[in-house]
């Protein structure tokens, strides 16, 4: 097999606004700015903004391209789960909201069980696990 578990994983989606995608995941989560570039006006080319962190195996890639821009279609199942291992803490979801996150209920009561769910400015939903990934399917 080419890939094992220690593979870097790039999650990349179109964002209609980098400016407050970068508050929520950076100022908002703590995610640091892995790379940026900025395209021309040209189709095709776009501006990119990847968020990670240093020790990360994976990163997050938000794409908008000012000439042709791809409007974001998440579904209440599109997630990015968190397994924070611990309690969901207060601040970390209050400076959510004030980096333009919304607090919004599951549609699986399983994430409204063991974490918390926060939309952020495009629509997707990053949910905060309290379990570890360990014991995520334990009951």
């Amino acid at each position: 097999m080419p890939f094992n578990g220690r593979s870097h994983i790039r999650i990349a989606r179109p964002s209609r606004d980098l400016v407050a995608a970068e508050r929520f995941w950076r100022e908002g989560l703590g995610l640091g700015v892995v790379w940026r570039a900025t395209g021309g006006p040209e189709p095709g080319e776009h501006d990119l903004l990847m968020l990670g962190l240093p020790d990360a195996d994976w990163h997050l890639e938000l794409v908008h391209e000012p000439a042709r821009p791809v409007e974001p279609r998440p579904t209440e199942e599109d997630l990015l789960v968190l397994y924070l291992d611990g309690p969901v803490p207060d601040e970390l979801v209050a400076r959510l909201e004030g980096h333009g996150g919304k607090r919004v209920p599951s549609p699986n009561p399983y994430w409204n069980e063991w974490g918390v769910t926060i939309e952020d400015p495009d629509g997707y939903r990053l949910v905060l696990c309290r379990r570890g990934w360990s014991n995520a399917g334990a009951e």
